[in-house]
């Protein structure tokens, strides 16, 4: 299955999704425009969020400006963590799929 067959076929149900709503709101054909590809980067943007926030209050902590309380910098670097673990096994399963449909017969 080559690239184009791939778009190609994106091409279509975008075309049906189109169709069978009518008369689409803006909110739909943000979600059709959008796409799984628009969510990721969306999930992928508040991940760094997600980093960079943490980063900065364990830096604030380490330099010990007041207010920051160690409880708080642990939970958040948590969180990162899991973050960024979940990322890493939507990107394995992700992999995965695209290898088993790749491995299909035509």
């Amino acid at each position: 299955m080559s690239i184009s067959s791939i778009e190609g076929m994106l091409q279509q149900l975008r075309g049906l999704a189109q169709a069978a709503g009518g008369g689409t709101t803006s909110q739909a054909s943000t979600a059709v425009a959008g796409g799984f590809s628009g969510e990721l980067q969306k999930s992928l943007q508040r991940l760094n969020a997600t980093q960079e926030s943490a980063y900065g209050k364990a830096e604030a902590f380490e330099l010990g400006k007041p207010g920051v309380a160690l409880n708080d910098v642990m939970i958040d670097m948590q969180k990162a963590n899991i973050s960024f673990q979940t990322a890493v096994q939507v990107r394995n399963r992700l992999a995965a799929a695209y290898q088993e449909m790749m491995n299909m017969p035509v």
